[in-house]
């Protein structure tokens, strides 16, 4: 499929690359790109061949958040049908059976950052930039901090919120936003390889790691533990469970046929 503001590649090694494509607008989040991020990301989903999600930007930075021209000229209404749009792929990437790596670089602020704590993992080059900066023109960060506060815990993500300051990579990095920090030169290769490595696991066992990773997330401790056994009681069933037990024990490369 064609589409205006994103790009979409596979590769033979099982890895669906989205580029966001406004970089003359620094990846701002138009209604376009929303709706293009959230499709795509669901067609790569449904897509057998693809087995892990890389999400970057084109340009010089990641996503600066939402274009904010788009605001005017709108009722209580059409606001919240606009703001439902624009944060549904935040929503989106974690309801994804397929692991998500963000690879950042440059600012990814706002609905940047959101995008970037919603997603799986996140490689960030060390000129990234990040924060909850709509404060600073009288709006609020409100949908992209609740994926950021499941990260980093209510104190530091309140701080970013009310503040709205800029942090840089490696602070990004202390307080859990992203997962490694590298050199700009090293970004694309280090994201590649990471999700290289996650497409090269067996799909029934990666996807089902992550649907109930989240789900066990929002449950008690006993509950969890509840949920987590039923879960790998089902994965030791899947064909993909017993060739890569086989092969383990046979000391060969599994063939993963993802059921």
């Amino acid at each position: 499929m064609t589409y205006q503001t994103i790009l979409v590649e596979t590769s033979d090694t099982h890895v669906g690359t989205v580029t966001l494509n406004r970089p003359e607008h620094l990846n701002t989040f138009s209604t376009t790109m929303a709706l293009e991020l959230d499709e795509a990301l669901l067609a790569l989903d449904e897509d057998p061949e693809v087995r892990a999600i890389l999400l970057r930007g084109a340009g010089k930075g990641f996503s600066a958040g939402i274009d904010v021209n788009e605001m005017f000229g709108k009722t209580t209404m059409e606001h919240r049908e606009w703001v439902h749009k624009m944060e549904k792929p935040l929503v989106t990437l974690t309801e994804l059976s397929k692991p998500v790596i963000a690879q950042v670089h440059g600012p990814a602020v706002a609905n940047g950052t959101g995008l970037v704590a919603a997603s799986d993992l996140a490689v960030a080059s060390e000129d990234a930039r990040f924060g909850l900066t709509a404060i600073r023109i009288g709006l609020s960060c409100l949908g992209p901090v609740i994926p950021v506060m499941r990260l980093v815990g209510r104190k530091r993500a309140l701080e970013l919120l009310l503040g709205g300051e800029v942090i840089g990579a490696k602070e990004a990095l202390q307080m859990g936003l992203v997962n490694k920090v590298v050199p700009r030169e090293d970004l694309e290769k280090e994201s590649c390889r990471l999700a290289e490595n996650l497409a090269g696991k067996s799909p029934c066992a990666m996807q089902l790691s992550k649907r109930a990773f989240y789900a066990a997330a929002e449950l008690d401790y006993r509950q969890a533990f509840e949920y987590m056994n039923e879960a790998f009681a089902r994965l030791c069933s899947t064909e993909d469970a017993q060739e890569g037990v086989k092969a383990f024990l046979e000391k060969r490369k599994p063939s993963w046929k993802g059921r």
